[in-house]
């Protein structure tokens, strides 16, 4: 044996309160309080076991130092990869640290560039949910979860796959937790408290196996920790801090049968710390033995500042390090192979003890030991592949086969992915494990530089490159190399090969819509600019050369409705009214491409009126105003026209040949009365107004809408124009009497009309159209819906004032869906329905709801494939705020799992209301996993059953989706949990037995 006290380890002298050693045995942790804060420093190995590397100047001692935690770190464990390091400290917080991947050496924060960093580790994760000081921490065997215990009288498991998600909160300490440590085989967690108790844990559950007092009875005062640990063969936990005879003991409580007969005496004072040796070795103790006998080996410290390392196999420790310290010994630590141990102190020192195998044994292989696992408990979380289902066993044949299959599923789609699929594709594994979604650990995806270029060329020749966002690289790397103080520095060269990128070029590019004057053109198709939602947005602007008020598009889309801006102003109560006379509305074709159009002699006065007569002086006050009285720049051949006709379109529209000058007309001013108390905005009436309604520019399936108002008729009157082009070429065209003001569509046939003109009751605010259905919303604010194949009204003059409660609350945008349902989106984060069955309106989405906010249903596997419809649609804007983040980590776990529930039922009675049978489906998918109510899900799903059923009377579709083909998805959900094979066992052989 060789002991050593390195004193160049210390955290200027105050006490290191723990201390690990790395898996690969290259570096350790320490963790202790620094000047202002916590301190975690990461050490090299190599000059504490090498007296030359200590000398020498170019080995760095010290690798890392971290000063993030706000209080003093009284815990450190490495993962079982080496990946992470964890420490928890006074700050109630636990960080998980992480190799940063492209930093170099730098100099330590705050100081004065004395302490060089030669390693970079930043905080991965940082886990919130203890209300006290963490006092410890472990890891579970292949580093599934993470177990943290704290002086708030609970232990937390942590998702170690998904930091921050909690596993389960264990209650049931009444004193301060002071120890926690996990069965190498899965299936138990044990922890030990002030309150003189031992508990142990079942991992199948997160229920309490057994509690042990008897041995810590007599215990008096208390100790900083009781760290507490399992043997690694599983057949014993050592506790710290029991009493036997009065004297301090360790306690051996074994585990079959939780009895508590042995013990390891010696010490004088409280039991601190208890760590095995993570081998399980082999010696020949007695020369009589015919074979190697297999055992543990532990280590002991004790508030006497004395270390004792015992052999199980042993009555007597083989080593006692009496006075090794000059305060309590607080953390132990052994490396992987079980040949050297590591000590710390109160008194903030460090000792090294090194041994051979000729003193302690050989350390059996770990094939040797996963065989003694299986011998002793049968298939087991390291014998299983890190799946850490402990004694979880497949009862049936069925489930067996099932989880082949999906194996060799998941191997393909590995493969698939591995030669070029798209990420839409590509799908994160994960494994349902005792009630909890994991995933599996994967490396950290690097997402290569784009090879692609997008260049436009402007009409004047310009050159534009459309930036291209570029997905941030991973800041944090894999499992640290083994440090090597001869480690060369990097390389950097230049690259001498040509550039790969591929140019796309574009022959046009989106500009400012600029004003069209009326020139003899010929006539072509009207190709409005395509923008993602709604609609084309109206909204007054002053043209340049005459000082005047126009009308100019904001965006024109394929989606064929037309809504208003709120800058828009509607005629206010002091001008002159007139009685109100009944909107004209034709429809002009059979699968509902629909025209609103009004009245001639009953317009309202436009803003662009209203702003021409406001400019005139006061002395002319009694003047009429005609085109040819404002100021007109006219070009070499160009006739005359009427100035207040001036047209804002966009660059790639073609105004239609006939242009002729039209005669002026008096326009009545009246006030709309609202009975309702609304009064929304309404489009103004324009000259010249075209709708993309299906296709693109230029393709095969392009249709588009134009419409001409006030054309001259040789004397006869002015009538307006409703045409449809395809492809560039009239279709059909059709005409009315009265103005057109919107227009909305999907799709054409013959234009022919199906109804009479439609009398509103104000004038229309907003037109919608989806596959048969249209939707009007009038300035009154009235709904109605119409089903032009059934010819039938589906809402009819339903009131917003319900969902428009007051003058702050505005209509941002509406939507119609497929299946005839309204949408509407208000300022206030708010989205309505109006439910016909139901006779009122359904508040579907919130983005100020607490229940969305405290949700943890982005942890559901499903959630990582894609969803699209008229829920995900509205919902895409809904951004969680930031300074109600917190709610995510201080939220009680079981409050978060039942808000979770409530949350995705709140989703999937949305996705009925608005018929989305693929939404409900996405939806259904996320909700199984969390168990509760998960027979009431699968018996609707499963009726109706029999005729003699209570079930029977129940449907046996919803939303065009068979309830037993949904079971049959949800089945293999079920399965993947082993704690549910019987209930997936019950519902498949139901199915097949219905089959």
């Amino acid at each position: 044996m060789r002991l050593l006290k390195p004193d160049w380890v210390s955290l200027d002298g105050k006490p290191i309160f723990s201390i690990d050693i790395h898996p690969d045995g290259s570096r350790f942790a320490t963790g202790g309080q620094g000047d202002s804060s916590g301190k975690v420093v990461i050490w090299n190995m190599a000059p504490v076991r090498n007296e030359e590397d200590e000398k020498s100047d170019h080995v760095p001692k010290m690798l890392c130092q971290m000063d993030n935690h706000f209080g003093c770190v009284n815990c450190v464990r490495w993962s079982s990869n080496g990946r992470y390091l964890s420490s928890g400290g006074d700050d109630k917080l636990i960080m998980i640290w992480q190799t940063s991947r492209y930093a170099g050496s730098s100099t330590a924060f705050g100081s004065g560039g004395g302490v060089i960093n030669v390693e970079q580790w930043r905080v991965g994760s940082t886990l919130r949910g203890h209300t006290g000081d963490v006092l410890d921490l472990a890891w579970s065997p292949n580093d599934m979860w993470l177990a943290s215990c704290s002086v708030d009288n609970t232990v937390i498991v942590w998702n170690a796959q998904k930091f921050p998600e909690q596993v389960s909160v264990l209650r049931g300490h009444s004193g301060l937790v002071k120890g926690v440590t996990w069965d190498p085989v899965g299936k138990y967690l044990a922890s030990q408290s002030d309150d003189k108790t031992l508990r142990v844990w079942r991992t199948l559950d997160w229920q309490q196996e057994t509690c042990v007092k008897e041995p810590f009875r007599e215990c008096g005062g208390t100790t900083h920790v009781l760290r507490l640990n399992w043997s690694p063969d599983g057949q014993y936990v050592v506790s710290a801090h029991a009493m036997n005879n009065s004297g301090p003991t360790a306690q051996i409580v074994e585990r079959d049968g939780w009895q508590t007969n042995m013990d390891f005496v010696g010490h004088r004072k409280a039991i601190t710390v208890v760590r095995f040796n993570p081998c399980i070795l082999s010696k020949k103790l007695k020369e009589t033995s015919l074979k190697p006998q297999n055992y543990t080996c532990c280590a002991i410290g004790s508030k006497d500042r004395s270390v004792s390392v015992w052999l199980t196999a042993l009555k007597r420790p083989l080593v006692v390090t009496h006075d090794l310290f000059t305060s309590t010994v607080l953390d132990a630590s052994w490396s992987q192979t079980g040949m050297e141990l590591l000590v710390c102190s109160w008194d903030g020192t460090v000792a090294y003890l090194s041994f051979d195998k000729e003193e302690i044994g050989r350390p059996l292989l770990q094939s040797e030991k996963m065989e003694l696992h299986k011998s002793l408990y049968g298939k087991t979380a390291l014998s299983a592949g890190g799946v850490g289902l402990g004694t979880q066993i497949v009862e049936s044949a069925e489930l067996f086969d099932l989880q082949k299959t999906t194996k060799k599923e998941s191997d393909v789609k590995s493969v698939h992915d591995h030669n070029g699929l798209t990420n839409a594709e590509r799908k994160t594994q994960q494994t349902l494990t005792n009630g909890t979604t994991m995933n599996t650990p994967s490396k950290p995806l690097v997402v290569p530089p784009t090879n692609k270029q997008i260049e436009t060329r402007t009409k004047d020749g310009r050159r534009r490159i459309t930036p291209i966002f570029l997905a941030p690289q991973p800041e944090f790397g894999e499992a640290p190399l083994p440090f090597s103080s001869t480690s060369k520095e990097p390389q950097f060269s230049s690259s001498v090969e040509q550039s790969t990128i591929v140019v796309e070029k574009k022959e046009t590019a989106n500009s400012p819509s600029i004003p069209i004057k009326s020139t003899q053109t010929t006539s072509a198709a009207v190709t409005p600019v395509k923008q993602p939602l709604t609609s084309l947005s109206l909204s007054p602007v002053i043209t340049e050369n005459t000082n005047r008020i126009a009308a100019m598009p904001k965006s024109v889309t394929s989606v064929g409705a037309i809504e208003t801006s709120p800058n828009l102003k509607a005629a206010t109560q002091s001008e002159i009214a007139s009685p109100q006379k009944p909107v004209d509305k034709p429809t002009t074709s059979q699968s509902a491409s629909n025209v609103l159009s009004e009245s001639a002699g009953d317009i309202e006065m436009s803003d662009r009126d209203r702003v021409d007569k406001a400019k005139v002086s006061i002395k002319r006050k009694a003047e009429t105003i005609t085109p040819s009285s404002l100021p007109l720049k006219r070009g070499p051949g160009r006739p005359r026209k009427d100035r207040t006709q001036d047209l804002y379109l966009t660059p790639s529209s073609i105004m239609p040949s006939s242009m002729p000058q039209m005669p002026v007309m008096t326009e009545q001013v009246r006030v709309v009365y609202a009975a309702s108390g609304l009064d929304l905005p309404t489009p103004s009436i324009e000259k010249y107004l075209s709708i993309q309604i299906a296709g693109s520019v230029g393709s095969e399936s392009s249709i588009v809408l134009e419409i001409e108002n006030s054309m001259s008729t040789l004397g006869v009157g002015t009538l307006h124009k409703f045409r449809c082009v395809k492809l560039g070429h009239l279709s059909w065209e059709c005409y009315s009497a009265s103005k057109i003001t919107a227009c909305a569509g999907n799709s054409t046939r013959s234009g022919r009309k199906l109804w009479p003109s439609i009398a509103l009751d104000s004038r229309l605010s907003i037109l919608k159209c989806a596959a048969f259905y249209v939707m009007a919303i009038t300035s009154r604010g009235n709904l109605f819906v119409w089903d032009t194949k059934q010819l039938n009204a589906v809402i009819k003059n339903e009131s917003l004032v319900t969902v428009i409660t007051n003058e702050e609350v505005r209509l941002d945008r509406c939507l119609l869906t497929e299946q005839g349902i309204p949408i509407l989106i208000l300022n206030n984060g708010k989205t309505y329905t109006y439910k016909t069955e139901l006779g009122c309106w359904l508040i579907i989405n919130d983005q100020n709801d607490l229940l969305t906010m405290c949700s943890g249903h982005q942890s559901s596997q499903t959630l990582h494939t894609s969803n699209s419809g008229p829920l995900a649609l509205i919902q895409a804007s809904s951004q969680r705020p930031g300074h109600r983040a917190h709610l995510l980590h201080v939220i009680d776990t079981s409050v978060k799992n039942t808000v979770t529930l409530t949350h995705l039922e709140n989703q999937l009675s949305s996705a009925l209301v608005l018929k989305s049978a693929e939404e409900y489906r996405f939806w259904m998918l996320a909700y199984v996993p969390l168990e509760d109510k998960l027979r009431d899900v699968c018996d609707d799903l499963l009726s109706p059953a029999s005729k003699n059923s209570s079930l029977s009377k129940r449907p046996s579709m919803i939303l065009g989706i068979k309830k037993r083909d949904l079971l049959q998805e949800i089945l293999p959900l079920i399965a993947s949990n082993l704690k549910l094979q019987r209930l997936y066992t019950e519902y498949q052989d139901q199915l097949e037995s219905i089959k």
